[in-house]
């Protein structure tokens, strides 16, 4: 029978742990002990390569705001039998839609499957969409009010193309590393700034009534071996992918926090990551999943893998995996480590009913907490191809249809777009204010490819896989395609021709005579330089999704260098996906001025000339730091496997002293650190006060008591009859499906020692009451994190002529000796007339306080002297008081 081909999988060879599943006992980190800090350094610890078993995988309970979605899915999933919960927690293959990721649809109760799209910059694949700035630039306008704008815009796109999942926003990378390939797509290498921006996006897109998808969880910090295939295709002989080997308090300080407040502000899903965490694999790593994040965090949403991101079947079941995408082992290979291998699994008692029916509950509650069955329409379009009819089984080439009704969702979000991208646009240096520019300087010249266009058309490498022109978005997923991009050269033309001025541009930064001549006629010359990256399927220029430097792009240091010697008044504009080497820009006088503009999207031309001629005042700061010299960021990625063909290992040991912390622990001057931002304007800062709400000695109570134990839906049958191939369904090749090839489970298993479940996890199927963890008891953790301890006001005062917008940001020293000099935790972007003052205020709450306590596993306020910080930037903080 043709269609048993997808079921043939060894179900006992998914029990089994083996070096890709936790599993090992051995205490897993640092013994670093607050609040006394009598152990030794976290930071200096090395990481231990195992990561600690922890189950059951905890049940969802309808916590915080979830209690209406959950009742509404327990209603749902009741009515559900087994093949038909198998179908939501397995993708139907990849291709195997119209979507990049569709699970099974239950057509008896009209529930059509779920479609899970790309990007977190829009609607990827698609047309008639738009392309919004990078999250790195949404972190650079410090505006909690625009993050919500942004996700708010996105998600209506996604919506009305029939996407249900938005595969966005990132706070995994965090930015560990400068260099790291997709850091663009996250914020910040600092959490704090990361987990606002991030959970303000996460409900500006559910208020569209579309699921955010967080992501990559956690530990992606880099595109090198991040899958072996992957590696494999580059040279690198690798059995396993690369293991970020992270420490307790690293991972609770630094690289868990965002994902802390998307969880506390209802994030519906986030997608485990393809890289190992000490040694298991992140979609099947019981301590990520069942500990940190539904245990600790209290997690109510599902937990999807990536693509791809699956090793095991009944492993990454009880390891607190809900839904795997696209579904297949390997794409298009027909076959499932879900699917009818999950249907046995649960008949045959591996996988227990409750452990299943969690799975479900999760995903049909998130489609009920974001107002799915509201906001619901059917798929408007087709991932694969922008062809209006077209197969809706693709790889199968089956069900010739309309796939693409070619539906414009864009709205007004251009004028969004355009605000965000001049809003994130950093004013890093303006000599003898040679900024604004007044658009009738009597010859003005634009120099660079990157002010250009692509010239095979703004989508014209997939995914945005080059770097020809301006640099309007980095590659791969996180990309979308362009409905057109207004370069820089074009808008700046406009500006110059509408006050009938002299404008000339040479887009090849290797013409040097030309350059040269140019520059000679110019009274002004504006250099757009630009340094990409992005995922890791994709090399751009032998860059393999992580750039291999720091410098510029295509020729640019010598482009700036040939203008600069000719023109003494240079501009110097970057598009970047992150930190980037100046050389000495900021100190050679003929470059008068300096801007970093990000990755802008679709309106990037607009939003730099509007700062350019002073129709917007610069407010932006920067999200990271710009240091002298690539070692003074203390960290660097992994670029030659180091573990012979074993799994790459990248030990941590730097701790939480990433971008401006390390910079400051070695006590290094950067060119420009991490907040910083000029404006046409000036501000002061003054009268600094802090009040005290609860104080220090403010009661914490660690979370006690026992969950309920793990509720079932519904009953299953135990007649295997019951789950064969139906004789009315039509089968379509290479696709997943919940169904057996046999009535005996043995056969259908296709296993010699079907059975056998002695390495199933202890207690990984116990589904009785289990016991609460301290630091939980709410989503995104014990409630009393939150609490307010101090509420801190100060005063800025516009002290120049024209109105603009400054970001006060509030930083702590917690004192310890092995904590970071400040911290951030906490900012204000306020519009300010001039000559005039605004109040900043801002809370600080326990959280903020707190180090993490290894023994207790808890949250705790150290004996160390508290001192806030309020000011411009990280180095520039005029405003200090000692917390009582």
């Amino acid at each position: 029978m043709m269609w048993l081909a997808p079921f043939a999988l060894l179900v006992t060879s998914l029990v089994r742990p083996s070096s890709q599943q936790d599993g090992n006992t051995t205490a897993p980190f640092p013994n670093a002990t607050y609040p006394n800090a009598t152990s030794p350094n976290p930071a200096a610890a090395v990481n231990a390569s195992f990561s600690p078993p922890y189950y059951p995988a905890p049940w969802g309970t309808g916590a915080g705001e979830w209690a209406s979605a959950y009742a509404k899915a327990q209603v749902f999933v009741s009515q559900l039998t087994l093949t038909e919960k198998v179908n939501l927690t397995t993708g139907v293959g990849w291709e195997g839609e119209r979507c990049v990721g569709q699970n099974g649809a239950i057509p008896r109760l009209g529930f059509r499957s779920m479609c899970l799209q790309d990007s977190p910059v829009g609607v990827r694949d698609t047309d008639y969409n738009s392309v919004f700035p990078a999250g790195v630039n949404v972190a650079a306008t410090f505006d909690r009010g625009l993050a919500y704008a942004r996700g708010q815009a996105m998600g209506s796109e996604h919506q009305m193309k029939g996407s249900d999942v938005q595969l966005g926003p990132v706070a995994g990378p965090l930015g560990r590393a400068p260099e790291g390939g997709r850091n663009w797509e996250g914020f910040s290498p600092d959490p704090v700034l990361t987990g606002i921006q991030f959970a303000q996006t996460v409900q500006g897109i559910q208020s569209a009534g579309v699921i955010a998808c967080g992501k990559h969880y956690i530990g992606n910090e880099q595109e090198h071996f991040r899958q072996s295939p992957e590696a494999a295709g580059y040279g690198y002989d690798i059995s396993d992918a690369v293991s970020a080997n992270i420490d307790d308090v690293t991972m609770h300080e630094l690289y868990l926090w965002p994902f802390a407040d998307a969880v506390r502000a209802g994030i519906a899903s986030i997608m485990c990551s393809y890289n190992q965490v000490n040694n298991s694999y992140a979609c099947q790593n019981s301590h990520m999943l069942n500990y940190l994040l539904k245990g600790e965090l209290d997690y109510q949403g599902f937990v999807v893998t990536d693509w791809q991101g699956q090793h095991s079947g009944v492993g990454s079941a009880l390891a607190g995996l809900d839904m795997t995408m696209p579904g297949d082992t390997l794409f298009n290979s027909g076959q499932s480590y879900w699917g009818a291998n999950l249907t046995v699994a649960v008949l045959n008692g591996t996988v227990p009913q409750w452990r299943l029916d969690d799975m479900c509950i999760r995903i049909i509650a998130a489609w009920y907490y974001v107002g799915r069955d509201n906001a619901s329409i059917p798929i408007n379009f087709d991932a694969w191809t922008t062809d209006t009819y077209g197969y809706q089984h693709f790889f199968a080439k089956e069900g010739y249809t309309l796939i693409n009704e070619h539906v414009d969702v864009r709205q007004e979000h251009a004028d969004l777009i355009r605000q965000i991208g001049s809003a994130s646009t950093v004013l890093l240096k303006n000599t003898n204010n040679a900024l604004p520019l007044t658009g009738k300087e009597k010859f003005t010249a634009v120099f660079g490819d990157d002010a250009g266009d692509n010239p095979y058309g703004p989508n014209g490498c997939p995914d945005r896989g080059c770097d020809n022109g301006t640099l309007g978005m980095a590659w791969g997923s996180g990309s979308a395609n362009f409905p057109y991009l207004v370069t820089p050269e074009t808008a700046i033309q406009n500006e110059i021709l509408s006050n009938n001025g002299v404008f000339q541009s040479i887009t090849n930064n290797f013409a040097g005579m030309q350059i040269q001549q140019l520059a000679s006629q110019a009274s002004v010359a504006i250099v757009f330089v630009n340094a990409d990256s992005g995922e890791g399927y994709i090399t751009v220029d032998g860059n393999e999704g992580d750039r291999n430097n720091l410098t510029l792009w295509d020729g640019g240091d010598v482009l700036i260098q040939n203008v600069s010697a000719i023109c003494n008044n240079t501009i110097v504009v970057i598009h970047s996906t992150g930190p980037l080497l100046l050389g000495n820009y900021s100190t050679n006088p003929n470059i008068t001025a300096i801007l970093w503009a990000g990755i802008p999207g679709e309106q990037s031309g607009n939003s730099i000339a509007d700062v350019l001629y002073g129709r917007v005042n610069p407010g932006a700061k920067l999200p990271f730091t710009l240091a002298e010299a690539r070692e003074d960021y203390g960290t660097d990625l992994l670029y030659i496997p180091n573990n012979g063909e074993g799994a790459p290992q990248v030990a941590f040991t730097e701790g939480v002293f990433i971008d401006y912390r390390a910079l400051d622990r070695a006590n290094v001057t950067p060119v420009y650190e991490f907040g910083y931002g000029l404006s046409y304007t000036t501000f002061s800062y003054s009268n600094l006060q802090v009040k005290t709400v609860l104080g220090m000695n403010g009661t914490y109570t660690p979370t006690t008591g026992s969950t309920p134990p793990a509720p079932t839906y519904g009953t299953i049958s135990n007649n295997t009859a019951d789950y064969q191939f139906p004789s009315n369904l039509t089968y379509v090749p290479y696709y997943i499906y919940p169904y057996l090839n046999s009535t005996t489970l043995s056969i259908a298993a296709n296993s010699s020692d079907y059975g056998d479940n002695s390495d199933v996890p202890p207690n990984s199927q116990n589904g009785s009451s289990q016991p609460l963890l301290p630091a939980s008891g709410a989503p995104g953790g014990n409630p009393e994190l939150y609490d307010v301890l101090y509420e801190v006001t100060a005063t800025v005062t516009n002290t120049g002529s024209i109105a603009g917008e400054e970001v006060l940001q509030l930083y702590i020293s917690l004192g310890g000796p092995y904590d970071p000099k400040i911290m951030l935790r906490n900012f204000e972007r306020l519009s300010i007339q001039p000559g005039m003052s605004a109040a900043f205020t801002a809370d600080i709450t326990r959280r903020d306080l707190s180090n993490w306590d290894t023994v207790a596993q808890n949250w705790a306020i150290s004996r160390y002297t508290k001192t806030v910080y309020v000011g411009s930037s990280s180095r520039k903080l005029p405003l200090s008081a000692t917390l009582s």
